[in-house]
């Protein structure tokens, strides 16, 4: 049996930056626990490494390929002869550096009100101007040095320069010109609506994860930092209420590690199943499963949110698609309005342009808008588990939509967009235009493998025809029986589409939320610490009270780096 002092359950990009920041004191010994393989410096794979994300996240050999989510409003007095909700893939990065190894390097931080609300609900100390400096100490901007970004993070930030846009982008940017969007040099800078080149975790035409940034060489040869790579751990160790530890299979091997804090960073789907499993959750949900209640904790696992979000999508012509010379990116510019709609703050909406929709022949034609809610109201989502057994993934209701502003606002969203499409410089690069599903068909295609190679490289030559036929081939392959037209003219279409087509963005969080003791729905104090339990923290997104207008991953970092000064300090 090994001691540790920080016992970090899960290498994400929280696990990380955690582990990099701890043993950083040479005093402290600190272990990491990740699930999923080590790609260690100079031997990353190259989907990891890749600027194009989707040969990474749609590849089953990072993900938690078990596991499986329901989306869709379930009512609480429903029919219980009701068909059951159908579930659908979840892509969970199981791979050290965690979702920063698979996601989208999106290096967006979200609105100062965010954290200002944070603060509101129950977080002391995490408002706009406590977490700024923490966003800063994450980031390198290759850009712009200026009062809002840092300049000595170790995870690299940059924008593409427009010479190396595609035409889509190009002709995207001048219609959100055109129609009355200002332009912003740098999304996180001065929050307020407009365009902007996104701000991407990339240097050198390569991902920089949380893993490649914070456990480079130089990190990973301190003598006092363990990383325990394809080790999952099966349960928390108790003497009483105090945590000391954690048995983990390494290799298949059991193992039992002991710790003076466990630190749980797994994920807003894992880490309350964590807690669930060793006793820590609602009372009621454990007896149900036979688990003895070791402490009564109604919030774990409650109040799961994302993002909800659809795509209208639309042909691209030859001239006008990614080349693929000078970068591989495909995301390079995005935009965020105000709705109005439901007391939304400013800022509430995200639309970016993604200039191809997957990694075949068929994704490279086919451009998208992706617009989701950025300032989500729907909190009625929830993780349970399904039984006691480590090997069974949680039950997962995101229960998406279940606030009426957020189908409203993606309505009222489809209608801004649709108009663009007639702007001069969209017609010049696309045609028809559609709503588009991310459907289990969509899915199937988008897994890589050679079949898939062979099918689209023939409907790439076939859509790449006549008119005539592509319309017919979208319409009968691609599209799901729904029309711009309709979306936008007809509420009850609209309504239909977005509550069939709305999916998260894998931005998981909020359920171990962060909030005052005597709260309820709260989970841990605001150093991540679980109330009513010792030796046991958890630091990952799933403390967030709400989450922010924002891709979840450099606000997960923000968080690390942040508890990470809070545990040093002693808190």
């Amino acid at each position: 049996m090994q001691q540790f002092d920080y016992i970090i359950v899960g290498g994400g990009s929280a696990g990380s930056a955690l582990a990099n920041r701890l043993s950083a004191r040479s005093a402290n010994q600190v272990l990491v626990c990740e699930a999923g393989e080590d790609p260690p410096p100079g031997q990353v794979p190259s989907e990891i490494l890749d600027s194009y994300p989707g040969t990474a996240y749609l590849n089953p050999r990072f993900h938690w390929t078990e596991l499986k989510v329901t989306t869709e409003v379930t009512s609480h007095n429903q029919d219980p002869s009701a068909p059951e909700p159908k579930l659908r893939k979840y892509e969970q990065a199981r791979v050290l550096g965690g979702g920063s190894s698979i996601n989208g390097q999106m290096a967006n931080r979200g609105a100062p009100t965010d954290y200002d609300e944070w603060q509101d609900r129950g977080a002391t100390g995490w408002n706009w101007e406590n977490v700024l400096p923490y966003f800063k100490k994450v980031e390198s901007d290759l850009d712009i040095d200026d009062e809002w970004h840092g300049q000595e993070g170790p995870i690299p930030v940059r924008r593409v320069p427009e010479s190396q846009w595609s035409g889509h982008a190009k002709a995207l940017a001048q219609a959100f010109e055109r129609g009355g969007y200002k332009y912003l040099p740098d999304q996180n800078g001065f929050f307020e609506d407009g365009y902007f080149p996104v701000t991407i975790s990339n240097a050198e035409e390569q991902r920089v994860s949380a893993a490649i940034g914070y456990l480079n060489e130089k990190v990973r040869k301190r003598p006092n930092l363990t990383i325990s790579t394809n080790t999952q751990v099966t349960e928390l160790l108790f003497e009483g209420l105090q945590c000391v530890g954690v048995k983990a299979l390494v290799d298949g091997k059991e193992t039992e590690f002991r710790g003076g804090e466990v630190i749980l960073s797994s994920g807003a789907i894992h880490s309350p199943a964590h807690l669930m499993r060793a006793g820590i959750g609602p009372a009621g949900h454990l007896r149900d499963l036979d688990i003895p209640v070791r402490h009564a904790l109604f919030g774990v696992g409650q109040r799961l949110m994302d993002h909800p979000s659809i795509a209208l999508a639309s042909f691209l012509k030859p001239h006008a698609r990614v080349t693929n010379r000078e970068t591989r990116r495909h995301l390079f510019v995005a935009m965020r309005y105000s709705s109005a709609i439901g007391d939304a703050p400013p800022g509430d909406m995200f639309v970016v342009g993604a200039s191809k929709t997957s990694w075949h022949a068929v994704g490279e034609q086919i451009a998208s808008f992706i617009l989701f809610v950025n300032k989500t109201f729907s909190e009625s989502g929830q993780v349970q588990l399904r039984s006691r057994d480590w090997r069974e993934e949680p039950e997962v209701d995101f229960n998406l939509l279940s606030d009426r502003r957020d189908l409203d606002r993606i309505a009222d969203g489809i209608r801004r967009l649709s108009p663009l499409y007639e702007d001069p410089a969209m017609q010049g690069v696309m045609s028809d235009p559609f709503p588009a599903s991310y459907s289990d068909k969509v899915r199937q295609v988008g897994e890589i493998n050679t079949k898939n190679r062979i099918l689209t490289g023939i409907m790439a030559k076939l859509l790449d025809g006549p008119g005539l036929l592509r319309r017919y081939l979208i319409e009968k392959l691609i599209m799901e029986g729904f029309t711009l037209e309709g979306v936008c003219n007809d509420e009850e279409e609209a309504e239909a589409f977005i509550r069939r087509a709305a999916v998260g963005v894998w931005h998981a969080s909020c359920t171990c939320r962060m909030g005052a003791s005597n709260d309820p729905m709260s989970v841990t104090d605001s150093a991540g610490r679980v109330h009513g339990v010792g030796g046991l923290r958890v630091v990952d997104a799933s403390i967030f009270p709400v989450v922010p207008c924002a891709n979840t991953n450099f606000p997960t970092l923000m968080t690390a780096e942040k508890i990470a000064d809070m545990i040093l300090a002693g808190a």
